[in-house]
């Protein structure tokens, strides 16, 4: 079982910063494929990026490609979600989710936390 708490969500202007933290229980972080997803109101589940067990490989939604960072710190049973040059449409609710068996960009994952919101103000 793993939980999942994420962090970091506020309101920012268009054009500025801000670094998501999803904090796991469990000693078996490492193990598990990570992913952002974000859903914005009125609007289904999507997803944002995704990194596998070693943090060798990275996949991002063409949305957010050079703009969004996705990291890992398995030493901390932390990920993380830096996202720069945000626009109005990045405005959702971000959620982190955990996958026991690789990596993927579908909402294909065994667990995920309650969201953090995310509001960016033109």
């Amino acid at each position: 079982q793993v939980q999942l708490v994420e962090s970091g969500g506020g309101l920012v202007q268009a054009g500025g910063s801000l670094r998501l933290s999803c904090a796991a229980s469990g000693r078996t972080f490492s193990r598990y494929a990570m992913g952002w997803f974000r859903q914005a109101p009125g609007k289904e589940r999507t997803f944002v990026a995704s990194i596998n067990g070693s943090g060798g490989r990275t996949y991002y939604a063409d949305s957010v490609q050079g703009r969004f960072t996705i990291s890992r710190d398995d030493a901390k049973n932390t990920l993380y979600l830096q996202m720069n040059s945000l626009k109005p449409e990045d405005t959702a609710v971000y959620y982190c989710a955990a996958r026991r068996w690789g990596v993927t960009t579908t909402p294909n994952y065994d667990y995920w936390g309650q969201g953090t919101q995310v509001t960016v103000s033109s």
